[in-house]
């Protein structure tokens, strides 16, 4: 490869390794939150007593301790696809503790926020939900690793919304080698991410 085109991780975590007091919210297919490797890093809800059955913290979704499953509307946003887990790893995957992989900014507090399906699927109300509840909660940034070539106005504004509340909103540029444009990361106010490969040039893919 062409010396230069990685992210400079090393060189980064001289710097920072990243902090717990950012709350990073995955929005996908929820996140393995027993995962050896992630279950230090996952958020815990600080306001919500687990199993009690009651919204100790008034926010409309009961007992969401991990963060909450918009899918099928229950407080599990346990991981069945492997995407969003597959993310957090890149993400926030526990560092320096000889075990699996560690994580680009690897002492995070990661939300798990299911809106997508066993399938990869997912309906734009579930999108809209799993962002605003990402923002009320108090992450710092939402990442949104999918997307797609329509465009909605209520995403766009929400996007926009949460922007201009304080969160970096990170997602993706898309997979398929196309110029069409990808929203949400089309989404002016949205910081978009492509690939590059090891010579620092776009992938087909990207």
């Amino acid at each position: 490869g062409l010396p230069g085109a990685d992210i400079g991780a090393l060189a980064a975590w001289k710097v920072t390794t990243g902090s717990p007091e950012v709350v990073v919210a995955i929005v996908d297919t929820g996140v393995d939150f027993f995962h050896p490797d992630l279950a230090a890093n996952i958020w815990v809800n600080p306001r919500e007593v687990p199993g009690n059955g009651v919204d100790d913290d008034g926010n409309g979704y009961i007992d969401d301790v991990r963060g909450y499953d918009f899918v099928w509307d229950d407080a599990d946003p346990m991981d069945d696809n492997v995407h969003g887990t597959h993310v957090a790893g890149i993400l926030g995957a526990v560092g320096d503790d000889e075990n699996g992989v560690a994580g680009v900014a690897w002492s995070v507090r990661m939300m798990a926020l299911k809106a997508f399906d066993e399938t990869g699927s997912g309906t734009l109300d579930d999108t809209l939900a799993a962002i605003a509840y990402a923002r009320l909660a108090g992450a710092r940034i939402i990442n949104a690793s999918w997307g797609t070539s329509t465009r909605s106005r209520a995403l766009d504004e929400l996007v926009a919304e949460s922007v201009r509340a304080g969160v970096v909103f990170v997602a993706a540029a898309g997979n398929n080698g196309s110029d069409v444009r990808f929203y949400p990361a089309a989404t002016p106010e949205a910081i978009a991410v492509g690939a590059t490969d090891a010579h620092d040039r776009s992938p087909t893919f990207s």
